[in-house]
């Protein structure tokens, strides 16, 4: 039997537990449509090199958090938790 696609065009394998579909953006220099995998709630699931940039992104984001921190505890004069501030973070 053929399954009809839902109605975001994709196709749920049960097997897999994922959803398949067709997603339009860059990948490799090119723009077009690729296909790509959904889990069971339709959230994509991201390719090695988008995972890799989700994580770089966190961790400057904690860098600047860290770095933000650090430059309130020097302003009212608390340096003994700078010292282990930087030990971890640097």
């Amino acid at each position: 039997m053929l399954q009809q696609a839902d109605t975001n065009g994709s196709f749920w394998i049960a097997e897999l537990e994922l959803f398949l579909g067709m997603w339009q953006g860059e990948r490799l220099c090119q723009t077009m449509n690729w296909l790509r995998w959904w889990d069971g709630e339709g959230n994509l699931l991201l390719w090695s090199s988008e995972q890799a940039e989700q994580e770089r992104q966190r961790a400057e984001q904690e860098r600047q958090r860290a770095e933000r921190l650090a430059r309130k505890l020097r302003e009212i004069g608390i340096t003994a938790v700078l010292i282990y501030l930087n030990h971890i973070f640097m």
